[in-house]
């Protein structure tokens, strides 16, 4: 079971890290602007001079999801997906 166990370690350690970055905010002020986002890249909050907007939240956390998958999809093309973890590359 030595490669699928090894699959199954990495994944349960990348569910991990997903958990610790998710319960982790980062804030930044600057010039009356404050930004508070998750250390897994979701806007929790926005504002401008003490003023939030929810909706700017959402389309920024919608822009950054489909930028995520974007960089998801890239790295599976240069990796060729995952055949070689799981004994499924060609020989």
């Amino acid at each position: 079971m030595g490669k699928l166990g090894d699959l199954n370690k990495l994944r349960q350690q990348a569910m991990q890290m997903q958990k610790n970055l998710s319960a982790q905010t980062i804030t930044v002020e600057e010039n009356g602007v404050k930004v508070v986002i998750t250390g897994d890249q979701k806007i929790v909050e926005i504002s401008v001079q003490g003023i939030g907007n929810p909706v700017l939240n959402e389309v920024l956390n919608k822009a950054i999801r489909k930028s995520q998958e974007l960089a998801a999809k890239e790295l599976m093309n240069v990796s060729g997906g995952m055949g070689g973890l799981m004994g499924g590359g060609q020989n």
